[in-house]
C-alpha cells in the first residue's frame, strides 16, 4: 500500500470522484460481498461510506493505483488511506461506530492469521456463497444511489 494519504488523486489512470467519505472497493457479482455491503449501507445510518465497484470506474483504477487483485480483496479508502483484507473490515467498524467497535478486540490476532483466514474465505466465496448473475443483485434501489 502507498503510505502518502490521497495518492490516487495524483494517479491520471484514476477518474476523479468523491472522496468526502470513505469508499468501499468490492466485487459486486460475489453474493457474499454485495450481501455484506447490503449490510454495512443498512447499518451505516449516516452515509459514511460510499460504495464502488471493482468492476467498474473508478473501482477498477484505484484497485490497479494500489496494486490490488480484487479477486483477493476489497479496498476500504477513508482518509485517503487504503485498507484491505482484515484491516479493512476493522476500519469499517469504526467508521460505523457503536456496538460494531467491539468487533476491534480482534485486533489482538496477529494480522498474518486474520488474514490467513480472510484469504481462505476469499478464494472460496463464489464456491461456497455463489455468483449474482447481474451486478449488485442483493442491493436495493436506494443502496444502488449509493454506488460511485
Amino acid at each position: 500500500m502507498d503510505p502518502k494519504p490521497y495518492s490516487y488523486r495524483d494517479d491520471p489512470a484514476v477518474p476523479d470522484f468523491d472522496d468526502s467519505r470513505a469508499v468501499f472497493v468490492f466485487d459486486d457479482v460475489c453474493v457474499l460481498c454485495s450481501g455484506g455491503v447490503s449490510f454495512i449501507m443498512k447499518h451505516d445510518k449516516a452515509g459514511k461510506i460510499a460504495f464502488a465497484s471493482a468492476q467498474q470506474q473508478p473501482g477498477a483504477a484505484i484497485c490497479d493505483h494500489y496494486g490490488v487483485d480484487w479477486d483477493d480483496s476489497f479496498i476500504l479508502l477513508s482518509g485517503g488511506k487504503a485498507f484491505i483484507r482484515t484491516d479493512g473490515y476493522f476500519e469499517v467498524a469504526r467508521l460505523l461506530g457503536g456496538v460494531f467497535r467491539l468487533g476491534l478486540i480482534f485486533q489482538i490476532v496477529p494480522r498474518p492469521i486474520r488474514d490467513w483466514f480472510y484469504d481462505l474465505v476469499a478464494r472460496n466465496r463464489y464456491r461456497w456463497f455463489g455468483k449474482a448473475e447481474v451486478s449488485c443483485q442483493m442491493l436495493t434501489q436506494e443502496q444502488r444511489e449509493r454506488l460511485l
